[in-house]
């Protein structure tokens, strides 16, 4: 009896149809684990310091009318502070990424600290910007209007996560004057002066150069695709949670209630605006704003496990600022002021500190 082939065609359906079979079991076997996690990590998030709440909260009208969210945070025992920290947040995210920053700082004595938060706009809890005004140079603009609005005098210092870093830039090219008079000190955290192309710096992620930027800016421009990818983020709601604790954090054992909260950070966030800032990132490149810096205490903090923005970045910036230091948080991602609290804020309050010192010693020789 002669044996029947089976045409090639078929052949390689079968294997396909094997193939997606088998992807989709996988798919919903990790979709079912991902979920029980994230249960796991609602009952575990009163492992999480309580948010402090704010002493006062406000809106600050930026120069082109958008609202920004504000909340200030007076030291905790009630003493006089000796500075201002306003903090800036990165990209996606929002003030909560600094929960654990508030509480520290809120309960320093050494220095008394008196802090200013805000959302970006079109971030948290601020107002929706046009598009056209989503650029680092609005950012920083609108971080000066945060600044007067919110510490008009007094000595003030900065502390700016990944887009919060650039948007310090962008004011220091905006008002170097502001460094020379007022601003004692400056933290980068996982942040770049630019050029996310520079010769000899690796591509971050969110580099113009990654081929999936053009094609994310272009589907966000057509407004029903933007509705059907915020849809389609729900849907696929335990993946990317899991792509969020890999590409964010250094050890996928983290905290499982951080993760969340990062994720619920991001999921606010509109692929809409997501792709507003995107052409920015390309656009960024401000090292010569650093020299508006030379009369601020720095402080560079950089870690070679994060994903979005690698370490080569962190020390480009600190290698034009002579008087930098340099730090390398180890055991850590991207969003280092979550997963390594304890070393970060050591790190911030020493910046603190030494301000509120170089500013002591100046008033008694004035």
């Amino acid at each position: 009896m002669r044996l029947q082939r089976k045409p090639a065609g078929r052949i390689a359906a079968g294997v396909l149809g094997t193939v997606a079979a088998a992807t989709t079991v996988a798919a919903a076997v990790h979709h079912r684990r991902i979920g029980e996690v994230r249960r796991q990590a609602v009952d575990l998030g009163d492992e999480l310091p309580t948010p402090l709440p704010p002493d006062r909260e406000y809106t600050v009208w930026a120069d082109d009318a958008v609202a920004l969210s504000v909340e200030e945070l007076d030291p905790a025992d009630g003493g006089a502070p000796e500075l201002t920290a306003v903090l800036i947040h990165g990209y996606t995210l929002d003030r909560r990424a600094w929960l654990f920053q508030r509480h520290e700082l809120a309960h320093s004595t050494a220095p008394r600290v008196r802090q200013v938060l805000y959302d970006h706009r079109s971030h948290g809890r601020s107002g929706r910007s046009p598009r056209a005004a989503c650029t680092i140079e609005q950012l920083g603009r609108d971080l000066h209007a945060v600044i007067q609005a919110a510490a008009p005098e007094g000595p003030v210092a900065l502390i700016g996560h990944s887009l919060g870093g650039m948007t310090i830039m962008a004011l220091a090219e905006h008002c170097p004057e502001l460094f020379a008079e007022r601003i004692c000190g400056v933290a980068f955290l996982n942040t770049s002066a630019g050029d996310i192309g520079r010769s000899g710096l690796p591509k971050p992620i969110l580099s113009r150069r990654n081929v999936m930027m053009p094609v994310a800016k272009q589907l966000a421009r057509w407004e029903p695709s933007a509705r059907v990818i915020d849809r389609g983020r729900e849907v696929a709601r335990n993946l990317i949670w899991g792509l969020t604790r890999s590409l964010s954090f250094g050890d996928e054992n983290v905290h499982p209630a951080l993760v969340e909260l990062l994720y619920m950070m991001i999921r606010a966030t509109s692929f809409e605006v997501m792709t507003d800032f995107l052409e920015e990132f390309g656009r960024h490149n401000r090292y010569a704003a650093l020299a508006g810096l030379q009369h601020a205490k720095a402080l560079v903090l950089g870690t070679e496990g994060d994903r979005m923005i690698q370490y080569e970045h962190s020390e480009a910036i600190a290698a034009l600022l002579p008087q930098a230091q340099l730090v390398h948080i180890p055991d850590s991602g991207h969003v280092m002021m979550l997963e390594q609290p304890k070393l970060v804020n050591k790190h911030l309050l020493d910046l603190l500190s030494h301000c509120a010192g170089s500013v002591a010693s100046q008033e008694k020789g004035a």
